[in-house]
Protein backbone atom coordinates (compact mmCIF):
# COMPACT_ATOMS: atom_id res chain seq x y z
CA UNK A 1 0.00 0.00 0.00
CA UNK A 2 1.14 3.44 -1.33
CA UNK A 3 1.89 5.95 1.56
CA UNK A 4 -0.13 9.45 1.29
CA UNK A 5 2.03 11.81 -0.46
CA UNK A 6 2.11 14.85 1.97
CA UNK A 7 0.23 18.20 0.53
CA UNK A 8 2.90 20.05 -1.75
CA UNK A 9 1.24 23.81 0.25
CA UNK A 10 2.16 22.00 3.48
CA UNK A 11 5.59 21.22 2.96
CA UNK A 12 6.33 24.44 1.35
CA UNK A 13 4.89 26.49 4.46
CA UNK A 14 7.00 23.99 6.67
CA UNK A 15 10.75 24.63 4.76
CA UNK A 16 9.47 28.72 5.36
CA UNK A 17 8.79 28.29 8.70
CA UNK A 18 12.22 26.86 9.01
CA UNK A 19 14.17 29.21 7.52
CA UNK A 20 11.89 32.08 8.86
CA UNK A 21 12.93 30.69 12.60
CA UNK A 22 16.82 30.05 11.49
CA UNK A 23 17.39 33.46 10.23
CA UNK A 24 17.38 36.72 12.39
CA UNK A 25 14.82 38.28 10.09
CA UNK A 26 11.69 36.86 12.27
CA UNK A 27 13.47 37.27 15.80
CA UNK A 28 14.28 40.87 14.77
CA UNK A 29 11.33 42.26 13.17
CA UNK A 30 9.05 40.66 16.44
CA UNK A 31 11.56 42.74 18.62
CA UNK A 32 10.79 45.61 17.23
CA UNK A 33 7.15 45.32 16.86
CA UNK A 34 7.29 44.38 20.30
CA UNK A 35 9.24 47.41 21.35
CA UNK A 36 6.53 50.02 19.39
CA UNK A 37 3.44 47.94 20.37
CA UNK A 38 4.98 47.99 23.89
CA UNK A 39 5.51 52.11 24.20
CA UNK A 40 1.78 52.17 22.67
CA UNK A 41 0.58 50.14 25.23
CA UNK A 42 2.86 51.44 28.32
CA UNK A 43 1.63 55.03 27.25
CA UNK A 44 -1.96 54.04 27.85
CA UNK A 45 -1.33 52.16 31.03
CA UNK A 46 1.01 55.03 32.71
CA UNK A 47 0.83 58.11 31.34
CA UNK A 48 -3.16 57.94 30.68
CA UNK A 49 -3.40 55.83 33.92
CA UNK A 50 -6.11 53.20 31.91
CA UNK A 51 -5.94 49.58 31.91
CA UNK A 52 -7.15 48.96 28.47
CA UNK A 53 -5.99 47.80 25.08
CA UNK A 54 -7.74 50.63 23.09
CA UNK A 55 -4.77 52.43 22.09
CA UNK A 56 -2.88 49.43 21.35
CA UNK A 57 -5.65 47.95 18.82
CA UNK A 58 -6.21 51.52 17.55
CA UNK A 59 -3.24 51.70 16.04
CA UNK A 60 -2.22 48.26 15.23
CA UNK A 61 -3.42 48.31 11.62
CA UNK A 62 -0.79 51.37 11.28
CA UNK A 63 1.73 49.24 13.02
CA UNK A 64 1.19 45.94 11.21
CA UNK A 65 1.50 48.19 7.70
CA UNK A 66 5.03 48.26 8.53
CA UNK A 67 5.95 44.78 10.34
CA UNK A 68 4.30 42.60 8.49
CA UNK A 69 5.93 43.82 4.62
CA UNK A 70 8.42 42.72 6.57
CA UNK A 71 8.75 39.42 7.53
CA UNK A 72 6.88 38.72 3.79
CA UNK A 73 10.10 40.65 1.84
CA UNK A 74 12.26 38.02 1.01
CA UNK A 75 9.79 35.17 1.15
CA UNK A 76 9.90 35.00 -3.06
CA UNK A 77 12.38 37.80 -4.08
CA UNK A 78 15.44 35.37 -2.25
CA UNK A 79 14.10 32.86 -4.08
CA UNK A 80 14.20 34.82 -7.44
CA UNK A 81 17.98 36.70 -6.93
CA UNK A 82 19.10 32.62 -5.90
CA UNK A 83 17.68 31.51 -9.15
CA UNK A 84 15.52 28.57 -6.77
CA UNK A 85 12.50 29.48 -7.98
CA UNK A 86 12.77 28.05 -11.25
CA UNK A 87 13.40 24.96 -9.71
CA UNK A 88 10.77 25.17 -7.25
CA UNK A 89 8.05 25.53 -10.25
CA UNK A 90 9.87 23.04 -11.82
CA UNK A 91 8.78 20.45 -9.65
CA UNK A 92 5.61 18.55 -9.52
CA UNK A 93 3.92 21.80 -7.30
CA UNK A 94 1.24 24.14 -8.93
CA UNK A 95 1.80 28.07 -8.24
CA UNK A 96 -1.13 27.56 -6.06
CA UNK A 97 0.85 25.63 -3.86
CA UNK A 98 3.89 27.59 -3.65
CA UNK A 99 1.92 30.59 -2.97
CA UNK A 100 -0.20 28.70 -0.34
CA UNK A 101 2.60 27.49 1.27
CA UNK A 102 4.01 30.61 1.73
CA UNK A 103 0.95 32.55 2.38
CA UNK A 104 0.22 30.39 5.40
CA UNK A 105 3.68 30.40 6.76
CA UNK A 106 3.70 34.29 6.60
CA UNK A 107 0.46 34.18 8.19
CA UNK A 108 1.76 31.92 10.67
CA UNK A 109 4.64 33.96 11.29
CA UNK A 110 2.34 37.22 11.75
CA UNK A 111 0.11 35.33 14.25
CA UNK A 112 3.09 34.36 16.55
CA UNK A 113 4.53 37.98 16.85
CA UNK A 114 1.11 39.13 18.16
CA UNK A 115 1.63 36.03 21.04
CA UNK A 116 3.93 37.99 22.83
CA UNK A 117 1.09 40.74 23.45
CA UNK A 118 -0.98 38.40 25.78
CA UNK A 119 1.35 39.87 28.39
CA UNK A 120 -0.57 43.23 27.82
CA UNK A 121 -3.90 41.66 28.24
CA UNK A 122 -2.22 39.96 31.58
CA UNK A 123 -1.23 43.27 33.20
CA UNK A 124 -5.01 44.87 32.06
CA UNK A 125 -6.52 41.91 33.82
CA UNK A 126 -3.88 42.05 36.91
CA UNK A 127 -4.94 45.68 37.42
CA UNK A 128 -8.01 46.95 36.22
CA UNK A 129 -11.12 44.78 34.88
CA UNK A 130 -11.22 45.20 31.17
CA UNK A 131 -14.08 44.11 28.73
CA UNK A 132 -13.30 40.72 27.30
CA UNK A 133 -15.18 41.20 24.10
CA UNK A 134 -12.94 44.11 22.56
CA UNK A 135 -9.93 42.65 23.56
CA UNK A 136 -10.96 38.74 21.83
CA UNK A 137 -12.72 41.32 18.68
CA UNK A 138 -9.26 42.83 18.94
CA UNK A 139 -7.56 39.97 18.64
CA UNK A 140 -9.61 38.22 16.26
CA UNK A 141 -9.95 41.30 13.54
CA UNK A 142 -5.94 40.94 14.02
CA UNK A 143 -5.60 38.00 12.63
CA UNK A 144 -7.44 39.23 9.52
CA UNK A 145 -5.81 41.83 8.91
CA UNK A 146 -2.28 39.65 9.26
CA UNK A 147 -4.02 37.58 6.59
CA UNK A 148 -4.79 40.84 4.14
CA UNK A 149 -1.00 42.62 4.65
CA UNK A 150 0.36 38.82 4.50
CA UNK A 151 -1.53 38.40 1.02
CA UNK A 152 -0.35 42.12 -0.11
CA UNK A 153 3.11 41.53 1.26
CA UNK A 154 3.58 38.00 -1.07
CA UNK A 155 2.39 39.92 -4.18
CA UNK A 156 5.19 42.26 -3.65
CA UNK A 157 7.61 40.00 -3.04
CA UNK A 158 6.65 38.05 -6.41
CA UNK A 159 6.86 41.09 -8.21
CA UNK A 160 11.02 41.76 -7.82
CA UNK A 161 14.19 39.75 -6.92
CA UNK A 162 14.80 42.46 -4.50
CA UNK A 163 13.89 42.48 -0.94
CA UNK A 164 13.83 45.91 0.04
CA UNK A 165 12.23 47.05 -3.56
CA UNK A 166 9.60 44.21 -1.89
CA UNK A 167 8.80 45.78 1.33
CA UNK A 168 8.37 49.67 -0.09
CA UNK A 169 6.11 48.07 -2.78
CA UNK A 170 4.23 46.14 0.33
CA UNK A 171 4.16 48.95 2.77
CA UNK A 172 2.20 52.03 0.86
CA UNK A 173 -0.02 49.51 0.07
CA UNK A 174 -0.92 48.23 3.35
CA UNK A 175 -0.71 51.85 5.13
CA UNK A 176 -2.94 53.07 2.27
CA UNK A 177 -5.59 50.81 3.82
CA UNK A 178 -4.62 51.54 7.36
CA UNK A 179 -4.71 55.51 7.06
CA UNK A 180 -7.92 55.94 4.45
CA UNK A 181 -10.05 55.05 7.62
CA UNK A 182 -8.57 58.21 9.50
CA UNK A 183 -9.64 60.54 6.51
CA UNK A 184 -13.00 60.52 6.19
CA UNK A 185 -13.82 63.10 8.18
CA UNK A 186 -12.00 65.10 5.66
CA UNK A 187 -13.78 63.69 3.19
CA UNK A 188 -17.35 64.71 1.35
CA UNK A 189 -20.08 62.89 2.75
CA UNK A 190 -21.01 60.60 -0.48
CA UNK A 191 -17.77 59.74 -0.45
CA UNK A 192 -17.57 58.56 3.23
CA UNK A 193 -19.32 55.44 3.11
CA UNK A 194 -17.46 53.99 -0.33
CA UNK A 195 -14.12 55.33 1.58
CA UNK A 196 -15.46 53.33 4.59
CA UNK A 197 -15.90 49.88 2.89
CA UNK A 198 -12.32 49.91 1.13
CA UNK A 199 -10.42 50.82 4.79
CA UNK A 200 -8.94 48.31 6.38
CA UNK A 201 -9.07 50.19 9.79
CA UNK A 202 -12.80 50.74 9.35
CA UNK A 203 -13.58 46.96 8.58
CA UNK A 204 -10.57 46.31 12.04
CA UNK A 205 -12.28 48.45 14.61
CA UNK A 206 -15.67 47.41 13.69
CA UNK A 207 -14.69 44.09 14.86
CA UNK A 208 -12.31 44.87 17.26
CA UNK A 209 -15.71 46.35 19.14
CA UNK A 210 -16.46 43.15 19.76
CA UNK A 211 -19.45 42.82 17.53
CA UNK A 212 -18.75 40.47 14.34
CA UNK A 213 -20.55 41.89 11.33
CA UNK A 214 -20.42 39.46 8.04
CA UNK A 215 -19.23 42.43 5.86
CA UNK A 216 -16.04 43.04 7.71
CA UNK A 217 -15.67 39.25 7.48
CA UNK A 218 -16.17 39.45 3.63
CA UNK A 219 -14.13 42.18 3.33
CA UNK A 220 -10.89 40.94 4.92
CA UNK A 221 -11.36 37.52 2.82
CA UNK A 222 -12.48 39.20 0.00
CA UNK A 223 -8.96 41.40 0.21
CA UNK A 224 -7.28 38.76 1.21
CA UNK A 225 -8.41 36.62 -1.75
CA UNK A 226 -7.80 39.45 -4.30
CA UNK A 227 -3.78 39.65 -3.42
CA UNK A 228 -3.43 35.80 -2.96
CA UNK A 229 -5.08 35.53 -6.96
CA UNK A 230 -2.53 38.36 -7.75
CA UNK A 231 0.54 36.52 -6.44
CA UNK A 232 -0.63 32.91 -8.14
CA UNK A 233 -1.06 34.99 -11.51
CA UNK A 234 2.42 36.20 -11.11
CA UNK A 235 3.78 32.95 -9.92
CA UNK A 236 2.23 31.29 -13.22
CA UNK A 237 3.66 33.59 -14.99
CA UNK A 238 7.55 33.34 -13.83
CA UNK A 239 6.68 29.55 -14.29
CA UNK A 240 6.39 30.05 -18.35
CA UNK A 241 9.13 31.83 -18.84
Amino acid sequence: MNAKKPNPALVIMRRELAAYFASPVAYIVTGLFLVVSGVFFFMTFFMANRAELRDFFSLLPITLSFFIPALTMRTVAEEKRSGSIETLLTLPVTAFDVALGKFLAACACGAAMLVPTLAYVATCALFGSPDPGPIVGGYFGALFLVAAFSAIGLFATSLTKNQIVAFFIACPVCLAFSLLGGFLVFLPARLVSVCSYFSAYSHFVSISRGVIDTRDLLYFVSLTALFFALTVETLKGDSRK
